[in-house]
């Protein structure tokens, strides 16, 4: 660990404390850009990102830091690579849990979301407007939204990105339909708004907040700091607190893509340096005790907690 770093840990002054807090890494890629196949996402002409994001090279990443355990959330539209991260994930027991893709309205949406649920490593499912996709064409139609049932009686999630004034109004339109289907809201407070959005957005993070199925996963981070203003991490995390409290909120670093912005060290000790002075309580809540109520991720290794 370079040397800056190292003093910034040890000034953390519960976080550094023993026994440190154990993190459940909520928001992860894998992929393999030399399968015969090849992938998505990242593209080639991505120097940062174009090369084997695996839990092996995770490991390396974190280093002494307390991650004990991680979810992938999916980066690639491709079915069958649901398959793929569920076998690699097999192997290393720092994997928890992984969110897949799966495309809810269509005709084999029930017998694919049967089949992954037998394994308890799925989670759930992310949607939005990634892969050009449109969920709210989609909540127009009576078969999504029955789908979206199906997750919620079978106790999976759904993961909403990427975040904007419409994708927020969408899901406040989700948990109307199923308030018992719970949905984590990814990457903010990386949100790009314009000026007159603002109240929109205020309204909206107000009204989620006030149900309770609905999680925050607070991350990108660094992302939102590169911009001209470079706002704090406190004056970009407060309102999120405070809106969704202490029992909403998670952890996610978006390793590996979040290497365009930083080092993993650099986001995980931004968060840890936000929370050190609050409870012990409020620090297990957000770096893992969250989790496991947003996910139900089950515990595969003795240093992981629960």
């Amino acid at each position: 660990m370079h040397r800056r770093t190292f003093l910034q840990t040890a000034a953390l002054p519960l976080l550094a404390a023993d026994p440190p807090v154990p993190i459940i890494d909520t928001h992860i890629h894998l992929f393999d850009p030399t399968r015969p196949a090849g992938v998505p996402w990242p593209p080639k002409d991505n120097k940062v990102l174009y090369q084997p994001a695996l839990p092996k090279r995770l490991r390396q990443v974190i280093g002494s830091f307390q991650v004990v355990g991680a979810i992938e959330v999916e980066a690639s539209p491709w079915f069958t690579d649901n398959q793929w991260v569920l076998d690699v994930s097999a192997k290393d027991t720092i994997m928890v849990g992984f969110v897949g893709n799966l495309e809810p309205g269509k005709p084999e949406f029930a017998g694919q979301l049967e089949n992954l649920a037998k394994n308890p490593l799925f989670r759930g499912i992310r949607y939005g407007y990634l892969w050009d996709r449109d969920l709210r064409a989609g909540l127009a139609k009576p078969e999504f939204l029955a789908d979206l049932g199906r997750m919620a009686k079978a106790g999976l999630s759904l993961d909403t990105a990427n975040q904007s004034i419409r994708l927020l109004e969408d899901t406040l339109r989700i948990t109307d339909r199923h308030p018992a289907l719970r949905v984590i809201i990814d990457h903010l407070p990386n949100i790009r708004l314009k000026p007159a959005e603002k109240p929109a957005y205020e309204k909206l993070l107000k009204e989620l907040g006030a149900r309770k199925q609905v999680y925050v996963k607070l991350s990108e981070i660094l992302h939102r700091q590169k911009e001209a203003d470079k706002p704090s991490t406190a004056n970009l995390l407060d309102p999120l607190c405070a809106t969704f409290g202490e029992d909403r909120v998670l952890y996610g670093s978006d390793w590996p893509n979040s290497d365009t912005a930083g080092t993993y060290a650099q986001g995980l000790l931004a968060v840890q340096a936000y929370f050190a002075n609050k409870s012990r309580v409020v620090q297990e809540k957000f770096f893992w005790r969250n989790s496991r109520a947003a996910y139900r991720w089950q515990k595969r290794a003795a240093n992981q907690p629960g």
